[in-house]
């Protein structure tokens, strides 16, 4: 369909105004810039009288050669590597199960499921962490990661229970035609192709967990956040904390637009991809021909779906 069925080209009247108004758009927001960067370096006069340098002055980030600052940094960053990686396994695993109980068909396992999943999905992130600290004595990583699985787990059942019921009727009613039991249907047909077409939303929800990591600088864990504007900045002094700050903000920055850049590549793969192959070479992919190859019917070529010759 052609766009100007939806709409009329704009004549030369409105790309003119176009344009104007694309011209001060981005001279006020330059001019925006440009006053945060004059406000950022003026000095600073205390009420004492005390004149402080500017943000942007030089002699505030100095402190960025000394290599003490960037190991005490790679130390807090390999910390919150190190709890969202283990936080991000127990996620998914959470998740996992979690979606199996919520779609399952007994009412007794579905409703309770249920009611904890909306309760997990509803608790703030901090409380959390702060109950399984105070009460499990866990210990300030364990209360981190224990928090952001069981929180980031329901919103990843959540996604894999959408995925599951947004697959079409006939995938279930042919796993069960061919015999498999609701359960290895489920686990074996559905459940892939609802976690393959969920993968770019899962990756998102596992960036974001890294992000709340830092939530661990109120229970005491020793990540970036906390290594750089606590003791750093207890160190240095405070005339470097807006640095620090700095400093810790381009490294999540960093950090998460690479994890954004790999959730975008495996968007763009699974979308070409698709979730279920009507023909393919091979194996069939899921859902076709080579399913019902696999599943013990060897009269069905796994490439094409014809039926093969049987010998009298």
């Amino acid at each position: 369909m052609s766009t100007t069925v939806l709409y009329d080209a704009p004549g030369p009247v409105a790309r003119r105004r176009s344009r104007i108004v694309s011209v001060v758009g981005v001279v006020l927001v330059l001019a925006l810039v440009g006053y945060v960067l004059y406000l950022l370096g003026r000095p600073r006069v205390s009420a004492n009288g005390a004149v402080t340098p500017g943000v942007l002055d030089p002699s505030r980030w100095d402190i960025l050669q000394d290599l003490a600052l960037w190991r005490a940094i790679g130390r807090g960053w390999l910390n919150t590597l190190r709890a969202a990686a283990l936080a991000s396994v127990l996620a998914v695993v959470v998740g996992v199960l979690f979606s199996f109980l919520r779609t399952a068909r007994s009412r007794w396992v579905r409703v309770p499921t249920t009611v904890v999943l909306e309760f997990f999905r509803g608790m703030p992130v901090l409380l959390m962490m702060l109950f399984i600290l105070l009460v499990f004595s866990t210990g300030a990583f364990w209360a981190v990661v224990i928090a952001l699985s069981i929180y980031n787990g329901a919103l990843i059942g959540e996604a894999l229970r959408a995925g599951i019921a947004s697959l079409p009727k006939g995938q279930r009613e042919a796993g069960l035609a061919l015999g498999l039991t609701p359960t290895s249907t489920r686990f074996l047909i559905e459940f892939p192709q609802a976690f393959r077409q969920m993968l770019p939303i899962i990756l998102a929800q596992l960036v974001v967990l890294l992000k709340d990591t830092s939530l661990g600088y109120i229970v005491g864990y020793v990540e970036l956040t906390r290594q750089g504007l606590t003791y750093l900045g207890t160190y240095y002094g405070s005339r470097y904390t807006f640095t620090l700050f700095a400093v810790v903000l381009v490294v999540y920055l960093v950090t998460n637009l690479l994890l954004s850049w790999v959730v975008r590549i495996v968007d763009r793969r699974t979308g070409r991809r698709g979730v279920v192959r009507g023909r393919g070479r091979g194996r069939g992919g899921l859902g076709g021909p080579g399913l019902l190859a696999r599943a013990g019917r060897p009269e069905v070529d796994a490439a094409t779906g014809a039926a093969q010759p049987t010998a009298p």
